[in-house]
């Protein structure tokens, strides 16, 4: 008697692998995760390019009216509206020349900005608020800050169509506010002293 492997029948054999419909379903359940994630990433990725344009703005602006108050000079940001970008100039004595000349700020807290994708200028609107202001910017799209703590009075709204923010800087005090949401109801405002 020859002994031999005993024979298995069908229902022990059982191999280690996965069936073609289980690799297929959770590859199904990857692919639906994942598109929903990458959505909501771009959605948030978006998001955030305007919050980081709208929020430099801001600042830049902040900036602008405190160094024109502390070195007792204009300070005049510069908006270009076409390339999506934005500056600080100011006026800075050529020995040379013996003139001032309008000066691109490039410090360690300001420096140009350049909006990214499709983040950019929805709408600006600048008040002129005197014949001094307006020499001192010969662009249309420029806001001037002045030693007395004063400035031209502005409504700028930046976004991307979807996500919107307003910034809105006073005339009377140089002070900026930021807003969630486009500028419908905010009016740029400058304040006539000897109006009654």
């Amino acid at each position: 008697m020859g002994i031999g492997r005993p024979k298995l029948r069908t229902e022990q054999v059982r191999r280690g692998g996965f069936t073609l419909t289980e690799v297929l379903l959770v590859a199904l359940i990857i692919a639906l995760v994942g598109g929903i994630g990458g959505g909501i990433y771009v959605g948030t990725y978006k998001r955030l390019q305007v919050d980081k344009a709208a929020r430099d703005f801001l600042l830049t602006v902040q900036y602008a009216r405190i160094m024109a108050i502390e070195q007792q000079s204009r300070y005049i940001m510069q908006l270009d509206a076409a390339n999506k970008r934005f500056w600080l100039t100011t006026g800075q004595w050529d020995a040379e020349t013996g003139q001032t000349a309008q000066a691109v700020v490039r410090d360690f807290y300001c420096k140009p900005v350049e909006m990214t994708d499709e983040v950019g200028f929805e709408d600006i609107q600048i008040t002129p608020m005197s014949m001094e202001a307006q020499e001192a910017s010969d662009e249309e799209d420029a806001i001037a800050f002045l030693p007395n703590g004063t400035a031209q009075a502005a409504v700028v709204q930046i976004g991307d169509g979807k996500t919107h923010y307003a910034i809105s800087i006073d005339a009377a005090t140089g002070k900026a506010t930021l807003y969630f949401g486009t500028d419908k109801e905010i009016k740029a405002n400058s304040v006539d002293l000897d109006a009654e």
